[in-house]
């Protein structure tokens, strides 16, 4: 199984000190090994605007390489999300306006032309247009990061 996570179950991996959960660590970077761990480029790029710790901070630019070009593939599935008008609300007005990344599309895009599962720590809301939203529409696998340990049989 390959997942894909979004830019809020990478900035909530701050919440695990890797002094303290280095089996957590140790398992992302077994995972990331098999390459079964990935991310998109988009999500690089939120990242280095966001405030995140330096631990995940540096975990990301160590493992720099999950953060994926997306393919032509995936530029076309983005271009099918949003052909639905709803979806289109993706792009806040103040991410058009500013001109700042935006993962989401991606990260969906990414898991399914790779018939992958998303990892995100966004909730199903009704007639939202939110990434488990979008991922049931299409039919892509959508899990958050505390499912996603427990796929991997983790457990402290």
């Amino acid at each position: 199984m390959i997942y894909v996570f979004d830019t809020s179950s990478i900035r909530s991996l701050q919440h695990f000190y890797p002094s303290v959960f280095k089996t957590i660590w140790d398992g992302l970077d077994t995972l990331i090994q098999q390459k079964t761990l990935i991310s998109t480029r988009e999500v690089w790029n939120e990242l280095e605007r966001q405030n995140v710790s330096a631990d995940v901070l540096a975990w990301a630019k160590l493992n720099k390489q999950i953060f994926t070009t997306p393919t032509t593939a995936e530029l076309q599935f983005v271009a099918t999300i949003f052909q639905i008008s709803h979806f289109q609300s993706l792009i806040g007005e103040q991410q058009r306006l500013k001109g700042t990344p935006v993962a989401d599309p991606f990260v969906i895009a990414c898991a399914k032309i790779k018939s992958a599962t998303v990892v995100t720590e966004e909730q199903l809301k009704p007639n939202a247009a939110k990434i488990p939203n979008v991922c049931a529409h299409f039919n892509v696998p959508c899990i958050d990061l505390e499912i996603f340990m427990q796929h991997q049989g983790w457990a402290f």
